[in-house]
């Protein structure tokens, strides 16, 4: 299996096709993981939220500990802190909650950006070149085989004329010459039809 055609011209369009394919993907890449740390970035508010909570529910349970040891009172002064404590921790959980949803539409956005221009290179490029190795193939294989020349032969002739015009014309023309069997005529011919799919004899 061939991969790129052994024809110079041919074969640079080829490199350079899957060259800009690649570069495109990159790019894609760079741009959906950019994205991703500016969207991230979002979160920041989030997490002040949750550290700002922690602390304050660690302090205010710390002055509940510290007021449960006065006397007579100490059960009264240290409930409400408790509660305070508690309200700041969902505080903290508010903040944790944001940060979640903002790094879930920082993932969803990065895929999304990744996998749609991916998806189009994809489908702009790979069929192409897929169908030009099995035509390689095809052609090479046909060549390879007995009476193999003649066809391709057969196939330079339906194709374009301009592929035709460096070629010597015999007497009674090329159509006439491939009718008798002329093998020089259809040596140049099948040359001409490998030449056309990027390959050499």
């Amino acid at each position: 299996m061939r991969l790129y055609a052994q024809t110079p011209a041919r074969r640079n369009r080829q490199v350079l096709a899957d060259l800009i394919a690649v570069a495109l993907v990159a790019a894609a890449v760079w741009f959906a993981l950019a994205v991703h740390d500016a969207i991230m970035m979002l979160a920041e508010p989030g997490r002040r939220v949750e550290s700002s909570g922690d602390s304050l529910a660690t302090e205010l349970g710390n002055a509940g500990e510290a007021a449960s040891n006065v006397p007579f009172v100490g059960d009264l002064l240290q409930k409400p802190l408790r509660s305070a404590a508690d309200a700041s921790t969902g505080i903290a959980d508010a903040g944790q909650s944001m940060q979640d949803a903002v790094g879930q539409v920082a993932t969803l956005t990065t895929v999304a950006l990744i996998v749609v221009p991916v998806a189009v290179v994809l489908l702009l490029w790979l069929p192409a070149r897929l169908r030009w190795i099995r035509r390689s193939m095809t052609v090479r294989r046909l060549f390879d085989a007995p009476g193999g020349a003649d066809l391709l032969a057969l196939r330079a002739l339906t194709g374009p004329l301009s592929d035709l015009a460096a070629l010597p014309t015999p007497a009674g023309g090329l159509a006439d010459a491939w009718r008798r069997g002329d093998q020089e005529v259809i040596g140049e011919l099948s040359r001409v039809a490998l030449r056309r799919a990027g390959l050499r004899p």
